[in-house]
């Protein structure tokens, strides 16, 4: 009976150093979290609650004034309505091409290696790199953007393909396209690759075409691979910053001012105003987390 007591307080404590040791080993990790998480954060939801400007700093408690501001903000209406256009479309030509994409490649065999390397390309420019290269090319004055819409009769000499809101929205759509398509190609083609070649053969024998292999096979099975590219796209998309602030810098007339260049407006350029800068991240934030949260459900919901 003595052994038996010994043995099990010898596994009790072994349990308890391995448990000691594990968050010893875990501590670097949430100081880590706390640090760049938790505190900015908190600071976030102070300022958001704060009058709070940029020269002034902290002048002490007026919520909820920073919330009324933003909602009354004549701009934010159309912010978010824009900032959701571009995040369909964009979401929508990504996920698409993203999947065409590492089809082609994984049904290529003579020209994998040069297609996989032709479409990643992009992906290693920076995005204000890009966005700087696309600006260019749409200068009526060096790019040849303008000189090729002209030749063909599509704009007029004078023109400029970021003249209107429209274009200038499909303009920085290419960019992002460019940009990215390569990125989620490579995602696509991990999911892909998860697939049992076992299943493509048994659909085969069972006479199915190559459509009804991909509505039935592939697209139910990339499903997770699907939700997470759509997590990414989706959240890149609606903090969109660099190349509207680089390519249209929210013009014309503010048709392509996105949720983020406001935020910015506030914090540096009209109002210098770092609690409704703050306010409105706050609320960004919280959207952020549902629509993730939505998100994630539907990448759970397929695991069950």
């Amino acid at each position: 009976m003595s052994t038996r007591l010994s043995t099990s307080q010898r596994r009790s404590t072994a349990a308890m150093v391995e448990a000691k040791r594990g968050w010893l080993h875990a501590i670097p990790d949430w100081l880590f979290i706390i640090v760049l998480f938790f505190v900015p954060i908190v600071l976030l939801v102070v300022m958001a609650c704060s009058r709070w400007g940029l020269m002034g700093g902290n002048r002490g408690i007026n919520f909820p004034d920073n919330f009324i501001k933003v909602f009354s903000h004549p701009l934010l209406g159309h912010a978010v309505l824009f900032t959701l256009e571009y995040t369909v479309l964009v979401t929508a030509f990504l996920l698409a091409l993203g999947l065409g994409l590492a089809l082609i490649v994984q049904e290529s065999t003579k020209w994998n290696n040069m297609l996989r390397t032709c479409f990643l390309l992009p992906s290693a420019t920076g995005l204000a790199s890009a966005s700087l290269l696309f600006y260019a090319m749409y200068s009526p004055q060096v790019g040849p953007v303008t000189k090729i819409l002209n030749f063909f009769g599509l704009m007029d000499s004078n023109g400029s393909v970021l003249s209107t809101g429209q274009s200038a929205l499909w303009a920085t759509i290419i960019v992002i396209v460019w940009r990215f398509s390569g990125y989620y190609m490579l995602l696509m083609m991990i999911g892909l690759q998860s697939i049992p070649g076992d299943l493509y053969e048994a659909a085969r024998m069972d006479g199915a075409g190559a459509w009804r292999i991909f509505r039935s096979v592939t697209l139910p099975l990339m499903r997770p691979t699907i939700v997470m590219c759509l997590v990414y796209c989706v959240t890149g998309s609606i903090l969109a910053f660099d190349q509207f602030f680089i390519i249209t810098r929210g013009g014309p007339n503010n048709s392509t001012l996105t949720v983020v260049q406001l935020i910015y407006s506030f914090a540096f350029e009209s109002k210098k105003d770092l609690g409704m800068a703050a306010a409105l991240s706050l609320i960004v934030l919280v959207f952020l987390m549902i629509i993730n949260s939505i998100q994630m459900r539907g990448m759970r919901d397929n695991t069950k």
